[in-house]
């Protein structure tokens, strides 16, 4: 249970009303409607992420969540050994992915946060996060759970939907993982992670729909950036890609909307496609599906489970002309 009076203690503020709202608390205090979270992680690596922000705000772009500080200076409160920040509350709306006028504003704002993000040096007290130079390994080590999974179910006596589902499909989502493994590796991936370690770069690495707010004072906002660490550019772009065409069925104009939009601000240099490619090839939502239903408990999410992944399956045609035709035009 949330003490709050110890909220109201360590930042210096006055509750007037507290609602929550996905996920989190919309609070109207006395400085105006403020954001409070518990966060599931630590001090130390949400010093790189309230750095990562300062970072933005000072490189020219102050459209983030700023956090509150409490009364000792620190971006947090202590209650009850759970850490809650508070941040500006952000009056808006989400960006809209079905409008491709939307995406190509949100485009142009991750390209300009990934500009800003150049220089970055976390605080001392902090968590350095990063995936810079780890991505063959992570994508070796997934095509292979793919198989322990698949000997999980095999092992038990009665099977789920999912579970038949998942061994009806297994390989062939596999296999993309494979060519998307031997496709990173052909690219040019450590020499841009290399330049991205040197340029000091950050990643959001959670860039969808709920994160941008699209503000009542005509700016864009990325907010939540629980997820950031050090990473090349080309993952948040692709995974911005994938968020957006899984809601439009794979249409490859919203694909070239955001790479164009993207150019015009930031320009991708040719050897970053194929990495961007290599992205869009592996099967990170079906890996990530599976994984949680076998390592995290599935059965009490089973229903939920199986809508999405049928999703998986019933844009697969749809996805197969959007990934041939990406490599057609840009790999």
């Amino acid at each position: 249970m949330m003490r709050e009076f110890e909220i109201e203690r360590q930042f210096n503020i006055k509750i007037l009303d507290l609602k929550p709202k996905k996920g989190v608390y919309h609070i109207k205090t006395e400085k105006g409607d403020k954001c409070l979270k518990k966060i599931n992680y630590g001090p130390q690596k949400l010093a790189f992420i309230y750095g990562a922000k300062q970072h933005l705000i000072n490189n020219g772009f102050p459209y983030v969540d700023k956090y509150d500080l409490n009364v000792e200076g620190e971006p947090f409160a202590l209650v009850n050994e759970d850490l809650y920040t508070l941040s500006e509350w952000i009056p808006g709306r989400e960006c809209d992915f079905n409008n491709i006028e939307d995406v190509k504003i949100a485009a142009k704002t991750l390209a300009n946060l990934h500009e800003c993000s150049k220089g970055y040096d976390p605080p001392e007290n902090s968590t350095l996060k990063t995936d810079i130079g780890r991505w063959p390994k992570i994508m070796e080590k997934r095509i292979k759970s793919f198989d322990k999974m698949r000997d999980m179910c095999r092992k038990k006596n009665i099977k789920s939907d999912f579970d038949l589902k998942y061994l009806k499909n297994m390989e062939f989502y596999k296999e993309l993982g494979k060519q998307a493994y031997e496709n990173l590796n052909e690219s040019d991936y450590f020499i841009l992670s290399a330049e991205a370690e040197e340029n000091k770069i950050f990643c959001h690495h959670d860039f969808t729909y709920h994160n941008i707010i699209l503000s009542e004072d005509d700016n864009v906002y990325v907010i939540d950036f629980d997820y950031c660490k050090r990473e090349i550019r080309a993952y948040d772009i692709a995974n911005f890609i994938v968020k957006v065409l899984k809601r439009v069925e794979w249409n490859i104009e919203y694909a070239k909307a955001i790479l164009d939009s993207y150019n015009e601000v930031s320009p991708i240099k040719e050897s970053e496609y194929k990495v961007i490619y290599a992205f869009l090839l592996f099967p990170q939502r079906f890996w990530r599906l599976a994984n949680r239903y076998y390592y995290n408990d599935g059965n009490s999410m089973r229903t939920n489970m199986l809508k999405k992944i049928d999703s998986i399956f019933e844009e697969k045609d749809f996805y197969l002309t959007f990934i041939n035709e990406f490599k057609r035009i840009y790999e």
